[in-house]
């Protein structure tokens, strides 16, 4: 029998940024209503998101039963045992004439820590495939490889948000939370900000700094940094000595980037590069936080790693009160790269590649680690591989919306068509679930248990108000029902999230994201507990909220300065595309937007896409304010209204990512990968611009 329990009303978070902001869900006469708690992050505030996200609950198309293309090509209604059924068996079919590598799974950044990690034993065990990644890849890789290369692991914020309060001065690079993340804005207001963005967002417009610098030279502007840094005097030697290496190396390549060269590279002046280092030298306590911006190119883990070379520099890093850390994105992205939906990790943040790892992992699932898979494609490579020679032939997505947040979305979506099999997991009828073979319901935040793990590695619960609408099912339940119908014993894929959750905690005991000394009756208790959190068989460890503190994860315990050169982006302007185009956000929608676009008010706030653009470089163009746009690049063209903006370079213009169809940002977005952590270069193309068509 399902489970009718209605809550009257439940402590969680809201369902949307990593902040994961405290919330107190309840029913009243109108309905679901929310109300901010005193939580840490957001110290009872919300931003209209949160404020709306109980709307989401109840938009008019939610999915509400499973849906099986049929033989004319239309989604129809399906009993669950038809769809699952439907699925299993198309699935083996194409596994026993093509391999299992020709089965992939596309997770996301939302999902729970029990779900990710579920999701990664189903595809490595049930599926027996390599294939499996996840679209938090398009937002935390590149300051995740930095990170871990420079410190020994990666943790978004080695520190807790709270900490940013007491900051003197902090460097925001790449990061607009103003927009995305308005209840930061209340840790910042003490310092001193320096923002680094080619437009003047409404971020910088609160900063006492801007520096704009030319879409694509972030590295160049880290590395003229640096060498103001060392050659000014605000290196803080000691520091180096005593707690990093490679410092040599690393100077070298900075050396060259004198403040001059740097301003003709990037546009910024050598008075604000003079007069950020200062800011940051002169200040008791300091941050340097990297975002999408900076991290977002094709060269985006070497720029992230030349802003840690800078904090290392100054002497910031494992410092009470002073710090280096990624302002990380999606809701649970920092917990959706820790346990296993990755192509290369393994719950824990182990590597797949490692045979300790391996061991470790298979001894927790009950199966020989030589079956176990090896790392698979990267997010984009999946992707772009789907129904191709020797690429996936059957894809399941999970909490994503690849149709419209890949970029290339136009090549994607072709890629999607080409598969023999296409099944999507969601609960709205998102662009890609609308291109499915087989579409299952599953419950959304509110009607669900878990926990999710926030930018600062706080693992927090995630508590249900009421269960789902009759004919949906938790993730869970379609992972175990879809694994028993693939021979898969049911024992080994639980229902229960207290139940995953303590498996999880078993697999990632003695990894780099210990999560062994957490349990549900811990977090329920009310205990702040960041990882690590190792299960020390006797006193509860109290977690770790501020990490390096005394030594940096590597073992020689220092931390490692990056030997990083600047280079062009993969794409720069010509003759055919004299403009850059950027991407990014809107304060009133999130991701995709297939979830915002829904709630009427947030709907109503930002309706349309648009393009921000100089009024000079418009007029140039033939456009006008509120006229529709066409930008083009050499992938394909998006539409979209003009907005002139003064403050913009007359050389950038921008369009925000969260709309469907011809607007969609992503039909000229680079392909472009960074080599070393597989993030597309979505923040600067080539583009021209001309009058369009309607942008609706």
């Amino acid at each position: 029998m399902p489970d009718t329990t209605l809550a009257t009303s439940v402590a969680t978070h809201c369902p949307y940024c990593a902040l994961q902001c405290g919330t107190r869900l309840g029913h009243e006469a109108r309905g679901t209503v929310v109300e901010p708690s005193d939580f840490p992050v957001n110290d009872g505030r919300l931003c209209q998101k949160g404020w709306t996200a109980p709307a989401l609950l109840d938009v008019t198309d939610r999915l509400r039963h499973p849906l099986v293309r049929d033989a004319d090509g239309r989604l129809v209604r399906a009993d669950w045992d038809t769809a699952l059924d439907t699925v299993a068996d198309r699935l083996r079919r194409i596994r026993d004439e093509h391999g299992p590598d020709a089965l992939a799974v596309f997770g996301g950044g939302g999902l729970t820590n029990e779900k990710a990690y579920l999701l990664g034993k189903f595809a490595r065990l049930a599926l027996r495939t390599s294939q499996i990644d996840y679209n938090g890849r398009f937002c935390m890789s590149s300051a995740a490889a930095a990170g871990t290369a420079a410190f020994g692991l990666d943790r978004g914020l080695p520190f807790p948000v709270a900490d940013l309060g007491a900051a003197d001065a902090i460097l925001l690079a790449g990061a607009n939370p103003a927009e995305t993340m308005p209840p930061l804005m209340r840790h910042l207001e003490g310092a001193d900000l320096i923002v680094v963005d080619p437009r003047r967002t409404k971020t910088a417009e609160r900063a006492a700094l801007h520096l704009q610098p030319v879409p694509g030279t972030d590295l160049a502007l880290a590395l003229g940094l640096l060498h103001i840094a060392v050659s000014d005097g605000w290196c803080d030697k000691e520091y180096v000595q005593e707690r990093t290496t490679g410092f040599d190396a690393a100077w070298r390549r900075a050396v060259t980037w004198w403040p001059e060269r740097v301003e003709r590279v990037t546009g910024v002046p050598v008075a604000e590069q003079r007069a950020a280092v200062t800011m940051l030298g002169e200040a008791r306590r300091a941050y340097v936080l990297t975002g999408r911006g900076a991290e977002q190119h094709s060269k985006g883990a070497d720029t992230a790693a030349a802003f840690i070379n800078l904090a290392l520099a100054l002497g910031l890093p494992g410092v009470p009160g002073s710090g280096y850390g990624c302002l990380t994105g999606q809701g649970n992205g920092q917990g959706g790269r820790e346990h296993g939906q990755k192509a290369d990790q393994l719950p824990g943040y182990r590597m797949i590649t490692d045979p300790a790892a391996r061991a470790h992992v298979a001894r927790v699932w009950g199966t020989d680690p030589d079956t176990l898979p090896g790392p698979g494609r990267s997010a984009y490579e999946l992707l772009d591989a789907l129904g191709t020679d020797g690429g996936p032939r059957a894809l399941l997505v999970f909490g994503s919306n690849p149709a419209v947040s890949a970029p290339h979305a136009a090549h994607v979506c072709d890629r999607l068509a080409s598969l023999d099999l296409l099944v999507v997991a969601d609960f709205v009828p998102s662009e890609t679930a609308r291109m499915a073979d087989v579409v299952l319901p599953v419950a959304q935040w509110a009607e669900e248990e878990g926990t999710l793990t926030n930018l600062e590695g706080r693992v927090l619960r995630r508590r249900r108000l009421h269960p789902p609408p009759d004919g949906v099912r938790t993730d869970l339940e379609v992972l175990r029902g879809l694994a028993v119908r693939l021979g898969e014993p049911a024992e080994r894929y639980p229902t229960s999230p207290r139940q995953v959750f303590d498996e999880l905690r078993c697999a990632s005991q003695g990894g780099t994201a210990d999560y062994s000394g957490i349990t549900y009756d811990r977090l329920d208790a009310g205990e702040a507990l960041h990882w690590p959190c190792p299960d020390t068989g006797g006193r509860p460890h109290p977690g770790t909220p501020r990490l390096f503190l005394d030594r940096f994860a590597h073992p020689d315990g220092r931390a490692r300065f990056a030997e990083v050169d600047h280079r062009d982006p993969a794409e720069t302007t010509d003759a055919d595309h004299p403009l850059y185009a950027t991407t990014g956000r809107v304060l009133a929608h999130y991701q995709s937007g297939a979830q915002t676009r829904r709630v009427a008010e947030l709907h109503q706030a930002a309706p349309e896409p648009f393009v921000e653009i100089h009024p000079d470089t418009a007029e140039r163009a033939g456009l006008r304010e509120g006229e529709p746009a066409r930008v083009t690049s050499a992938r394909g063209t998006t539409v979209a209204r003009v907005r002139l903006v003064g403050s913009m370079r007359t050389d950038t213009v921008f369009v925000p990512f969260h709309y469907p169809g011809r607007g969609r940002a992503n039909l000229i977005t680079s392909t472009a990968l960074d080599p070393r952590s597989g993030m597309p270069e979505f923040k600067v193309c080539a583009v021209r611009i001309e009058p369009g068509t309607d942008a609706s």
